[in-house]
């Protein structure tokens, strides 16, 4: 029976750089669930690598067919950008173990598709003013930067990470990576080493 490892963090609390490191990790043998969005890529993100990038038109027929798992939409100064996982054919627990990123609304919605004991959350927490530093620096980086989008979402997860949200959603074990990344990856290893040899 595999299981399905939910990364979840406020935004720059390096979800997706733990998320590739975990990935690299051969003896955990995992596979990645590729989430859709309608947002656009930015500039270093590849479409069916790093999400699967569709238009609100492929949602609806998606939607219409029972494919959608959960759905996240933001209103952002862009308009409205949707975030949502589909049982599309990439999932078979039955025969391996995966790794996905979303948030606790989605960890719910996709705990509750797939049952409780197969889906185990990973939170990865940074403290405020580091992560605040972080996402200045990767907007920074863009030939657009989106700075009003990038408070916008700072702010947001302030409210969706709530302590009491966190508490509410049963998330009780935390990863620090505020200073070490490898030291926070490690420690998710054998986290994650201890529950797939109880399988």
């Amino acid at each position: 029976m595999g299981k399905i490892f939910y990364i979840m963090g406020k935004s720059s609390s390096g979800k997706d750089t733990v998320f590739r490191e975990l990935l690299k990790k051969r003896e955990l043998n995992l596979e990645k669930i590729v989430l859709y969005t309608t947002r656009p890529p930015r500039e270093d993100e590849r479409d069916g690598i790093d999400y699967y990038f569709v238009n609100q038109e492929i949602l609806e027929k998606m939607e219409n067919a029972g494919r959608v798992i959960e759905l996240r939409e933001y209103q952002t100064i862009y308009g409205v950008w949707k975030y949502f996982t589909a049982d599309s054919g990439q999932i078979d627990l039955e025969k391996k173990s995966y790794l996905a990123i979303g948030t606790l609304d989605s960890y719910q919605k996709i705990r509750s598709y797939f049952g409780e004991e197969r889906i185990i959350p990973l939170y990865i927490e940074v403290e405020d003013g580091k992560r605040l530093h972080r996402a200045l620096e990767r907007e920074e980086n863009q030939k657009i930067p989106r700075y009003e989008e990038l408070c916008r979402r700072f702010l947001a997860d302030s409210h969706d990470f709530s302590e009491e949200n966190l508490r509410n959603t049963g998330i009780k074990k935390r990863f620090q990576n505020n200073e070490c990344l490898d030291q926070c990856v490690n420690e998710i290893v054998r986290y994650m080493k201890e529950i797939l040899d109880q399988k």
